[in-house]
């Protein structure tokens, strides 16, 4: 199967009375036989050659556009599954518990793995996503450390994936930090190594700046934050503004920011699970309210940054970094003239890590934004190189 997705499958669809005329040269191209997502055709059948592929396509694709109306999909060439605002369709590779904060006076719950090891260390390690990712694309690196002994604590912060996403959140890296800490204390973990990717770098700086006693080692793969965008020209974007934004958001819209920014232009077919995964979040009900919380959390990046306070992280910091990451925050609003001047995530962190007063800055060639994800076992094998390092 292309795409590994975990989530409870749709019945099979009705074919669209324009895909029953004639004979069937082409798979659906929108949902496989149990419901889920498929972008990629099938075999041809009924006696056509390899010479006439061609024309099949043609002919598939102009069929595609003509049943789009029926099958409602208008603007979306590939149907995300409806996965639920909190992801409750979507499967953890590990169970999934929830911790309940107040926020503006009404619960919010908070979704975490906690994954003991096999055989323990005593040490323990806590993964901070990032913005466009969600606790559970830390798979194959909390996998990789829980069998390395470490215990291991992911969470979902508030307004992301499994957790809640309340509406009159006023979003903050303080409030985020000051939940992940507690989360850490109410597991007993009093003490652990920090580490943050993408936005989640950038909460794992504030982290460590707030609570430099619970943080053993800091660890920042490709993250935001190293630099304040204003100073480069971004100007301020109202939440309005970035909602309306959010709402288009589709499995290709998502995808193409990927490929352009993290995978350097490449893409392979294990990205997709996760491209299916945030899409999946913004179909249904729910879709308002996650574009709503993306939104708010896109402002904090703007308004919060921690580039200026480099110089108070005190616990032995990494930066790892993928060096052909094209990642430049805030890019789209930044005006056509000055775009050009947006310094990439390998840029400023190289300028970065000499403001940091003990810290180092690994490369890592020919990787781009998400080197857990485009090469597990090499991030893996640098990573715990990295911990093992008191």
């Amino acid at each position: 199967m292309l795409y590994q997705l975990s989530y409870t499958p749709a019945a099979p669809r009705p074919l669209p009375p324009c895909e029953k005329k004639g004979k069937t040269i082409l798979r659906d191209r929108h949902r496989t036989g149990d419901g889920r997502p498929s972008s990629h055709y099938g075999t041809v059948t009924n006696g056509y050659g390899r010479r006439r592929l061609a024309k099949i396509m043609a002919a598939g694709a102009a069929l595609a556009l003509a049943c789009l109306p029926a099958v409602g999909i208008a603007a979306d060439p590939v149907a995300a599954p409806e996965l639920g605002a909190n992801l409750e369709r979507f499967t953890y590779p590990w169970p999934v518990q929830t911790m309940t904060f107040d926020v503006v006076g009404q619960p919010a719950t908070m979704a975490f793995m906690d994954i003991a090891p096999a055989r323990p260390n005593g040490r323990s390690v806590v993964l901070l996503h990032g913005k466009n990712f969600c606790g559970a694309t830390w798979e194959s690196s909390a996998r990789a450390l829980a069998n390395a002994g470490y215990r291991v604590l992911v969470p979902d912060q508030i307004g992301f994936c499994k957790s809640a996403k309340p509406r009159a959140a006023q979003y903050s890296f303080e409030m985020l930090a000051s939940f992940t800490r507690r989360l850490m204390e109410a597991r007993g973990i009093p003490r652990a190594a920090i580490v943050g990717h993408s936005f989640g770098g950038m909460l794992a700086m504030r982290f460590a700046i707030l609570y430099p006693d619970a943080v053993e080692r800091l660890v920042l793969v490709n993250p935001l934050g190293l630099k304040d965008r204003s100073e480069e020209g971004l100007p301020y974007v109202d939440v309005d503004t970035l909602w309306a934004g959010e709402r288009k958001a589709s499995y290709a819209s998502i995808k193409a920011y990927q490929q352009q920014n993290y995978y350097h232009g490449t893409w392979k077919p294990a990205y997709d699970r996760w491209v299916w995964m945030l899409a999946g979040m913004y179909q249904g009900a729910g879709r308002d309210a996650v574009a709503l919380a993306q939104a708010k959390t896109s402002e904090m990046i703007k308004t919060q940054p921690v580039a200026h306070e480099l110089y108070r992280l005190k616990p032995p910091t990494t930066l790892l970094i993928g060096t052909l990451d094209r990642t430049a925050f805030g890019r789209a609003q930044t005006p056509s003239n000055l775009r050009q001047f947006l310094e990439a995530i390998p840029v400023v962190a190289r300028k970065a890590v000499t403001q940091m007063p003990n810290a180092t800055l690994v490369p890592l060639d020919g990787l781009g934004h998400s080197p857990q994800v485009e090469d597990p076992a090499r991030f893996e094998k640098v990573l715990l190189a990295t911990l093992a390092r008191r």
